[in-house]
């Protein structure tokens, strides 16, 4: 029910295509979102998941994720609060209705970095997210990149292999993403996602020059 009423609350709304990044944890997916942020800051804005794991070393609450309780988020996917959400390793995952309203209504492309599970579900509503999947060049060397993080038990390590062998498959079908980016050089790959979302990033910059009060400050 709630997704239905998501679907029209999505026609409603005037703002910028929505961006849905997706692909295996070790990809590299964080790294080209923070370059990619830092490089255009005013023109994405990044929807903060929700999650019941705990912080890694360096992570802070609201800015890589809202770190919550299994009760409270449930409670809250229950109550219809949720665009999708997922079980991964244990743990829940999920995006917000209101993370992404945040970000729409300062007139930025919202990205949305969730799994495979959450990208089908995203499909069922009216939101039209460009979608772009990163990937590793090989199975051999995203496992040599989750271990040289040393922040996973061997269990957990060989859970997110799997489930990494699920979603460099599922890439490959046709019509799930509009792109794929093998992360193969991180700066090639950029260069890639760059072209990739040109067209929108221009949109954006152009919007911003013609909104009413900005003249001014574009002509200092």
């Amino acid at each position: 029910m709630f997704l239905r009423h998501f679907t029209r609350l999505f026609s409603a709304m005037a703002g910028p295509r929505p961006v849905v990044f997706s692909g295996p944890s070790g990809a590299g997916k964080s790294t080209l979102l923070k370059k990619l942020m830092k490089e255009y800051e005013n023109v994405f804005g990044f929807s903060v998941s929700h999650t019941t794991r705990n912080p890694r070393p360096g992570e802070e609450n609201g800015r890589d994720y809202h770190y919550v309780t299994r009760e409270a988020m449930q409670a809250a996917i229950n109550d219809g609060e949720f665009i999708e959400s997922a079980e991964f390793s244990g743990n829940l995952y999920g995006t917000s209705k209101a993370a992404v309203h945040a970000v729409q209504a300062k007139n930025l492309i919202c990205i949305l970095d969730i799994d495979m599970q959450g990208v089908k579900n995203i499909k069922k509503t009216d939101l039209d997210p460009l979608y772009i999947s990163i990937q590793p060049p090989s199975m051999e060397i995203l496992e040599t990149r989750l271990r040289d993080r040393q922040t996973e038990s061997e269990e957990s390590l060989q859970r997110r292999l799997r489930a990494a062998k699920v979603d460099m498959e599922l890439s490959k079908e046709p019509g799930v993403f509009d792109v794929v980016i093998v992360n193969d050089n991180l700066e090639d790959a950029y260069g890639r996602l760059k072209q990739a979302l040109l067209e929108e990033i221009n949109k954006v910059k152009k919007t911003k020059t013609t909104q009413p009060g900005t003249s001014s400050i574009h002509s200092l």
